[in-house]
């Protein structure tokens, strides 16, 4: 079983664990050396569980595919279909957004009016976020903490009764109201409505980078980030600090970039909103 090596671009065999005889296996010296080494197992694992355990959601066949160097080239090849595929997809994003910040103007003007009235400082929240081809763009959200304690790096991630987070914003994180905004990035072609959700520059993962925890981590950035995604559709959002499902959702934004259609698109919405209706997780 193999996972690609984004930076080397090569096909690396997943470690096995040791086995009895010869010399026997040694922790490295360092603690936090030895914690990262573990962290590093935790995620390869959970690599090895989707593989073997996990029925594709897209294909219907055992989601081997996705983690094949194989079928996982350093940039997945761009048919026509494809091309025209993205080309309809970007002219939706268009459309959709357009008319959207339309029809929900009088609700979005409620809501910053209720921010600009409730607590002090802006009614929008600005952050570096990692867009296509890894070039960094500026994420508009509504401003749901306290002015002087917003992290504007984002490495310091949101946990459930948040301090920082003022009594409205719990209510726009809770329905993910704060999320509205972003409709002016995917008009502007920042982001489209639905891809991998953008991340900012320099992510943790269980503590560490997670380029450094996910080897394939750079494959998600080969499509324009979204409002939604297949990761989020399938509950994996909140905080990163579990290696397993932050492992898994890079794996399904891996799965979304490769399989991408318009039809898994509407599927996606379909899911999204079903999720929504069902439980919200957004804290």
């Amino acid at each position: 079983m193999r996972y690609f090596d984004d930076e080397r671009s090569s096909a690396v065999p997943l470690p096995s664990p040791p086995t009895g005889g010869g010399t026997p296996y040694r922790a490295p010296a360092d603690p936090q050396q030895a914690q990262r080494a573990q962290l590093r197992a935790h995620s390869l694992r959970a690599q090895v569980s989707y593989l073997t355990a996990h029925e594709s959601v897209l294909s219907g066949a055992g989601g081997a595919y996705v983690l094949d160097r194989a079928t996982l080239p350093a940039r997945w090849p761009s048919g026509l279909a494809r091309a025209a595929q993205l080309a309809i997809k970007r002219l939706i994003d268009i459309v959709a957004s357009a008319l959207l910040l339309l029809l929900l103007a009088p609700f979005l003007l409620a809501v910053a009016a209720t921010i600009r009235l409730t607590s002090r400082g802006p009614v929008l929240f600005c952050q570096d976020r990692t867009g296509l081809d890894n070039v960094p763009f500026r994420i508009f959200k509504f401003r749901s903490m306290h002015v002087d304690r917003c992290d504007a790096s984002g490495v310091s991630q949101t946990v459930n009764n948040d301090p920082r987070v003022t009594p409205i914003g719990r209510w726009l994180r809770r329905t993910n109201v704060d999320e509205l905004p972003q409709l002016l990035n995917v008009l502007k072609g920042d982001m489209s409505l639905i891809g991998p959700r953008p991340h900012v520059p320099g992510m943790l993962a269980a503590g560490m980078a997670y380029e450094e925890l996910v080897p394939f981590y750079a494959g998600r950035h080969q499509m324009r980030p979204g409002i939604t995604g297949l990761a989020q559709a399938q509950g994996l959002r909140g905080p990163t600090t579990d290696p397993e499902p932050a492992t898994l959702r890079i794996v399904r934004d891996i799965e979304y970039v490769q399989n991408f259609s318009l039809w898994l698109d509407v599927k996606i919405v379909v899911w999204t909103i079903a999720h929504e209706l069902m439980t919200s997780s957004g804290f």
